[in-house]
C-alpha cells in the first residue's frame, strides 16, 4: 500500500552533499588495511566507499532491494519513431507481472522484489499483486504527441513527480533499482538529453528498439521538429513537461525521494538516466546517491554519463531497458559491502604487510 502523504515538487526532501571527511577516511583506512595490495579490488573499493557515504555508516548494509519498473505510453509513438507498435507497452507490463520478462527473471535470480507502476499505460489493468496504479488525471493512457504540443501539462508533470515520491515512501528497504517500459521512450529521453545538455540531437538519438537506417532518419526528423517546437522549454521542469514521458517524470520523483531518504539508487540505462538527470538538475547531490549499473548501446548513453560525471559498473552492450542492467549489476553492491564487513585485515589475519 502506498502511503498517502502530501508532497509536491516544490517541497522536495533535503538532499545535501554527502561529503564526510572523517567517515571517508575511516572507510578508506579499512579498505587499505584489508589482506590485499591497496586498490587491488579496483572499482569494488570505490563502490564500497560510496555505499558507506550514502548510508552514513562505516559498514553499509543493503536491505530489501526494490526494483520498480515505471511504465507509460507516449503520444509521439504515432509518428513512427519506434520499431514496435504502442500496444507492446501493455503487453510487456503483463509479461513483467507474469514473471516472463528478462527483468523478472533477473530479479527473481537475485532475490529482488519487483513492482510495476502503471504511470500512464494505454490500458486499464485489473488490480493484481505486484502492480501499482499511479495514473495522472487527463493522461491516464499516456502523454500527448510532443511533436504537436506539450507532452503533458505542468499540473500533470507535478502529479507524476508527486506519485513517484509517494511510491518510494511506501517501499521497504534501502535500495531502489530503476526500470522502465514505454514504446517511444527513447525518443523522450533523447529529447531531454538534447535540451538538458545542449548537445546536438544527432548525438542523442539512437535506434531504440532496433530501427533500420530509414527508421532512424525518420525518428531524427520527427524529434528535431519536436525540439524546435518547444524551443522555449529550457528549464528542467519545463522541458520535462514539454518533451518527457509520464514514467520519466514519475521516476524523477522517485529518485528525489529515494535520495532524500539516503537510499542507494541503482540506475539502469538511457531512459532511467533521463529521470536521474532531471532530478539532478533540481538537486545536484542526487548523483552522489546513484550507482550507474551499465553503459547501454543506445547512442547517447555514454555521452550522457560523461556529461553527468558518472561511470558505469558494466558495459555489456545492453539495450533492453526494463531495469535489466540494474539487476545484472546488483550483486556487485552486496559484494562491496561484504568486503568491508567480512574481509580480514593484515593485523587480524596475521599477514605481513608490504616490505617497503
Amino acid at each position: 500500500m502506498i502511503k498517502t502523504t502530501t508532497m509536491t515538487p516544490a517541497a522536495a526532501p533535503d538532499i545535501s552533499d554527502l561529503h564526510d571527511a572523517a567517515l571517508a577516511a575511516q572507510v578508506q583506512h579499512d579498505l587499505d588495511h584489508k589482506t590485499k595490495p591497496q586498490g587491488s579490488l579496483g572499482r569494488l573499493e570505490s563502490l564500497a566507499l560510496q555505499l558507506a557515504l550514502i548510508q552514513r555508516r562505516r559498514r553499509p548494509l543493503l536491505e530489501a532491494p526494490q526494483l520498480v519498473v515505471f511504465a507509460a505510453d507516449h503520444g509521439i509513438a504515432a509518428r513512427g519513431v519506434s520499431a514496435f507498435p504502442a500496444e507492446v507497452t501493455r503487453q510487456m507490463v503483463a509479461n513483467f507481472l507474469a514473471g516472463g520478462a528478462a527483468v523478472s527473471v533477473l530479479a527473481r535470480q537475485h532475490g529482488i522484489a519487483l513492482t510495476v507502476v502503471d504511470c500512464g499505460v494505454a490500458h486499464d489493468f485489473e488490480p493484481q499483486p505486484g502492480l501499482l496504479r499511479a495514473k495522472v488525471p487527463g493522461a491516464e493512457h499516456g502523454t500527448a504527441d510532443a511533436s504537436r504540443g506539450p507532452a503533458m501539462s505542468a499540473a500533470q508533470r507535478d502529479e507524476a513527480i508527486t506519485n513517484g515520491r509517494r511510491i518510494v515512501t511506501g517501499l521497504p528497504g534501502n535500495a531502489l533499482l530503476l526500470g522502465e517500459m514505454g514504446i517511444a521512450n527513447t525518443s523522450a529521453a533523447a529529447l531531454l538529453m538534447a535540451r538538458l545538455t545542449g548537445r546536438p540531437l544527432a548525438d542523442c538519438v539512437g535506434r531504440g528498439t532496433g530501427l533500420d537506417d530509414d527508421g532512424l532518419a525518420r525518428k531524427l526528423a520527427v524529434l528535431q521538429q519536436t525540439l524546435d517546437r518547444h524551443a522555449g522549454a529550457v528549464a528542467p521542469l519545463d522541458a520535462l513537461a514539454a518533451l518527457g514521458g509520464l514514467e520519466i517524470a514519475t521516476m524523477a520523483g522517485a529518485v528525489l525521494q529515494a535520495a532524500g531518504e539516503h537510499r542507494v539508487i541503482v540506475v539502469d540505462g538511457f531512459i532511467t538516466t533521463a529521470a536521474v538527470a532531471v532530478a539532478a538538475a533540481l538537486a545536484p547531490a542526487v548523483l552522489q546517491r546513484c550507482v550507474f549499473s551499465h553503459c547501454s548501446a543506445e547512442t547517447g548513453h555514454e555521452r550522457w554519463l560523461r556529461h553527468l560525471g558518472a561511470r558505469s559498473l558494466l558495459d555489456l552492450g545492453l539495450r533492453l531497458g526494463e531495469g535489466s542492467g540494474a539487476a545484472l549489476a546488483w550483486p556487485l553492491l552486496p559484494a562491496a559491502c561484504r568486503v568491508l564487513a567480512e574481509m580480514a585485515s593484515f593485523e587480524s589475519a596475521g599477514v605481513s604487510t608490504r616490505s617497503d
